[in-house]
């Protein structure tokens, strides 16, 4: 559970606060949340470390559970007009009565083939889903603003990135690897835009596990172990580097699956974030392993900070905090 306020004067942000709270086990499962009333208190509990006054709020839910799709429509229609057509298209795409989702769209522009059409963007995703992310944000008192989906948060946060980055060109295609708890999220960026997207079912929910498994601690005991340290002499080579492994490998997989299914057969360089992209080493592992330039996510590089938050611990946490910060860039829309 991860929470970020940012602050903005003229063109340049400020950290204000954040906090990092972990999640009970099993609390969320395949990406939905299971348990409303605990997911709930760690809500509550990360609002108060972080020690925020506001009192609004944006979150994602994952994109494996919403539907998005581009579609075209006749150019320079009215507002009403606009929604009808949309709900039209939509129910065309969407196998789900539309009372059972909740649907949005944002005209994109101009079709690139034909000047009288429109390209809009259509999200839609079952209400009992929004309606558990809505509910957990409630509870602490919070408003939730927005319930936006976490590519396009990701895609957000890395728009920031690229702009502070020397030498990266907006033709190249960059993958972004988010190894969360328990999916590393895959997002294939191409001038500024996600090109394809896809979940992989590893994150450091395994690796804790595993440490849970090996030396007799509870899930709890080896969260903690495996941030601050403190186990015996073979995690490093027992179960630290295998884990390493199985990111590479995984790593090479999304890759194949994204050669076989798209015109593209090549990625410039991978963009790691996530809380896995904190193990020292982890990039440098990546980079040798599939030959792709790695770098490890760092979206407040340009960023002043409070004096409330410690630069030492914010670079330390920043990979995990990608989604967070395309979330919030959004109260400045």
């Amino acid at each position: 559970m991860k929470l970020l306020e940012l602050g903005k004067s003229g063109n340049h942000y400020r950290v204000e606060r954040y906090a990092v709270e972990p999640l009970p086990q099993n609390a969320v499962v395949e990406n939905a949340i299971t348990d409303v009333e605990q997911v709930g208190r760690a809500v509550d509990r990360v609002v108060k470390r972080s020690g925020t006054k506001s009192c609004n709020a944006a979150v994602a839910v994952s994109s494996s559970h919403v539907i998005t799709k581009r579609i075209l429509i006749p150019g320079g229609l009215r507002e009403e007009e606009l929604e009808q057509q949309i709900e039209m298209e939509a129910d065309h795409y969407i196998p789900y009565p539309l009372d059972e989702v909740n649907l949005n769209f944002e005209v994109i522009g101009p079709s690139e083939s034909n000047a009288n059409e429109d390209e809009v963007l259509i999200a839609a995703c079952r209400k009992e889903i929004v309606d558990d992310y809505v509910a957990v944000v409630e509870g602490p008192g919070l408003t939730p603003i927005v319930v936006d989906v976490d590519t396009f948060a990701i895609e957000a946060a890395y728009g920031l990135i690229m702009s502070q980055s020397a030498g990266t060109s907006l033709e190249q295609i960059v993958a972004v690897l988010d190894v969360g708890a328990t999916t590393t999220h895959v997002n294939m960026m191409n001038n500024n835009r996600s090109v394809y997207t896809r979940d992989h079912a590893l994150g450091g929910r395994q690796l804790t596990e595993e440490i849970q498994r090996r030396y007799g601690l509870s899930y709890e005991e080896a969260g903690m172990a495996k941030k601050l340290g403190g186990l015996p002499d073979n995690y490093q080579t027992d179960v630290l580097r295998p884990f390493m492994e199985a990111i590479c490998q995984e790593t090479l997989r999304a890759l194949q699956f994204f050669y076989s299914s798209t015109p593209f057969n090549n990625v410039d360089q991978i963009l790691l974030a996530g809380g896995c992209a904190k193990i020292p080493g982890i990039g440098e592992m990546i980079a040798e392993r599939v030959n792709i330039p790695t770098i490890i996510a760092s979206p407040f590089a340009s960023m002043s900070l409070s004096n409330r938050v410690t630069s030492q611990q914010l670079n330390a946490e920043s990979p995990a905090l990608l989604v967070a910060c395309g979330l919030a860039l959004r109260s400045f829309d």
